[in-house]
């Protein structure tokens, strides 16, 4: 059996990346910022009879609560096959370049950015373990600098700048852990899960969490001949997926 674990997977794509992994028989551990929130997906998963889940109490911003989920994962497998690092936050509004403040900057980068080398660097000794490792970092077209430059992006009018260059910083971060552990079986590739209809953007989004969270498990599941370092939105690139940084 692999071993999964998805940060901010109580409610919305992350729960449905939990509940599609746990389906292909993963065990999954449902990171969640509030402990009660996590218990309660996690009824609602057993209740489709899926067992093969777990919470785990997870705050990505706070060391600590990194720490002490790797120690209690640590306690329950010593291998770690996947990393899907699902939380993030918009950094509220407004977002423009003259009137965004330091603190929503540092709240935004705080989740998006470092809350994901936090939890990557906690785990990583469980993922090198792995046979397969695979990491997801789930990003948004919305940070591709190639994309926002062009006039006839469908999106180019949807500039924010703080959520926009948290999902930069990422889509580096995954780049270059991505060259670093070259040689290696890890699969590392940022992915968009599309424009979804979720809490996070106040439910304006067309596409589905079930089809969001399909293209996240793609990659968390592709084989050894599958594409590491790369950037995917089939929102954006229905043919190949792949989009420029």
């Amino acid at each position: 059996m692999k071993f999964a674990l998805v940060t901010g997977a109580n409610k919305s794509i992350g729960f449905e990346v939990v509940k599609q992994l746990a389906q292909k028989g993963i065990y999954v551990y449902l990171g969640s910022r509030n402990l009660e929130n996590g218990i309660e997906a996690i009824g609602k998963l057993k209740a489709k009879e899926l067992n093969n889940v777990e919470v785990i109490q997870l705050d990505i911003t706070d060391d600590e609560s990194v720490i002490k989920a790797r120690k209690e994962i640590g306690k329950k497998t010593k291998v770690l096959d996947i990393l899907i690092n699902n939380a993030g936050i918009y950094g509220g509004y407004p977002q423009t370049a003259l009137d965004s403040t330091i603190d929503q900057f540092k709240a935004a980068y705080d989740a998006n950015i470092y809350g994901v080398v936090r939890v990557t660097q906690a785990f990583i000794d469980l993922l090198k373990k792995s046979a397969e490792p695979r990491i997801v970092n789930v990003s948004s077209s919305q940070g591709s600098i190639t994309l926002h430059s062009d006039p006839t992006y469908k999106y180019y009018d949807y500039k924010g700048v703080v959520y926009l260059s948290s999902k930069s910083a990422l889509n580096m971060y995954t780049v270059v852990l991505a060259y670093e552990l070259k040689n290696t079986n890890f699969k590392i590739n940022a992915v968009c899960p599309g424009y979804t209809k979720t809490d996070f953007n106040g439910h304006r989004g067309p596409g589905t969490v079930n089809d969001a969270g399909k293209r996240i498990v793609k990659y968390a599941l592709i084989d050894n001949d599958g594409p590491t370092g790369n950037f995917f939105s089939e929102e954006n690139n229905p043919e190949t997926g792949e989009i420029p940084w």
